[in-house]
């Protein structure tokens, strides 16, 4: 069965993942039960509209719901105030009430931000999220977590507030590059490295056939990683304890592309690769895991043609200690300490602030080839 259902269990915020080609035409049927009246508003950027507005409308109509469509720019920089508030804007405009739903139709960077409108409009609005890109199928449109970036980092301005519904449509991965593609990949990746090995495995064997675009191994690949990070959003909705596991690689990788100004230079799955790769080389020179831990993870993502190191990103890098000073931007810095998630091996990641910077140093100048 090519589509499969992943139930995030939230009590009365509970809702279901569909997973799976061809969710967009099925949109309208699969929307209708919730709304009060036929009418959505969908919030969209350019690349996504362009490709697939025109099939979500057709999708919609089949069960004889309107849509109103807004466009925003592609990429991070539209994840900010004046976007924002552009969007809220738009939806007051378009009288979009109480009761209605709001559709975000697109990557991580709509889906965050659409999400969050929906937050704050009218105390909160129900949202249903449609996600474009590898990375929100398998990581952001599942959870909650919507914001904004501010000058001072990613994500600072934000709230809990989970969709109704996620319908990830598979066939449209399809129209990803292959760069952006890889770049969700690493999010994949991500949660056979911090609880799965027999996950981490399956990709070393079919993680080509899953780049080549075969279906079934990308419907299994979505709903594995999707079911993964339900069950942990289940047990630690707000990340006070387990939910921070998903955060592996994302110390490093907050830090990378902060260094690299939010800008195409690095994209958030390529740090995230990298950041794991680098997760996994500190573990084992501090001795929690073996050395054949990192090199297993580099191998993989080398041979899946994805960045590994520091050295893999275009263009001048500030030095590791400026990278240090960057990480202690983060939002997960907690009493002023720096929160790793750090790996016993392969699928036993854990939460830790007990890290010698010197180590960290060293992972990053090596990983930099600083001299």
């Amino acid at each position: 069965m090519m589509q499969q259902t992943v139930h995030v269990e939230l009590g009365d915020r509970s809702y279901d993942v569909e997973i799976g080609p061809d969710l967009i035409s099925e949109a309208g049927v699969r929307i209708a039960p919730m709304l009060r009246r036929p009418r959505v508003a969908v919030v969209s950027d350019a690349n996504v509209a362009a490709l697939h507005l025109e099939a979500l409308r057709a999708g919609l109509a089949t069960a004889g719901i309107d849509m109103v469509a807004l466009e925003l720019p592609a990429g991070e920089a539209t994840k900010s105030w004046p976007h924002f508030e552009r969007t809220v804007e738009w939806l007051l405009e378009n009288k979009v009430e109480r009761n209605d739903v709001v559709v975000a139709f697109g990557g991580g960077v709509i889906g965050d931000l659409v999400g969050f409108a929906a937050a704050v409009l009218r105390r909160g609005v129900r949202f249903v999220q449609i996600p474009t890109s590898l990375l929100a199928q398998v990581d952001s449109s599942v959870g909650g977590k919507t914001g904004i970036n501010a000058p001072h980092g990613k994500n600072l301005i934000g709230a809990f507030h989970q969709p109704s519904l996620v319908l990830a449509d598979t066939a449209v991965l399809g129209t990803l590059t292959a760069r952006d593609f890889l770049a969700g990949y690493g999010e994949v990746v991500k949660y056979g490295l911090l609880g799965d090995a027999d996950f981490f495995e399956w990709l070393e064997q079919n993680g080509p056939r899953l780049s080549a675009g075969d279906m079934e191994a990308r419907v299994q690949a979505v709903t594995r990683s999707v079911q993964m990070k339900a069950d942990i959003v289940a047990r630690d909705e707000t990340e006070q304890g387990d939910r921070a596991l998903l955060n592996l690689g994302h110390t490093f990788c907050h830090a990378l592309e902060a260094a690299t100004g939010y800008s195409d230079r690095l994209l958030h799955g390529e740090g995230v690769a990298i950041g794991c790769a680098l997760a996994f080389e500190l573990s084992s020179r501090m001795g929690l895991c073996s050395q054949e831990d990192p090199s297993r993870v580099r191998a993989h993502l080398r041979a899946m043609g994805m960045k590994t190191d520091i050295t893999d990103i275009d263009g001048d890098l500030p030095g590791p200690d400026a990278l240090i000073d960057l990480m202690a931007q983060d939002k997960k810095v907690l009493d002023g300490k720096l929160r790793f998630i750090l790996a016993h091996g392969i699928g036993k990641a854990f939460v830790t602030s007990d890290v010698p910077m010197d180590a960290v140093r060293d992972v990053l100048k090596d990983s930099m080839a600083y001299a």
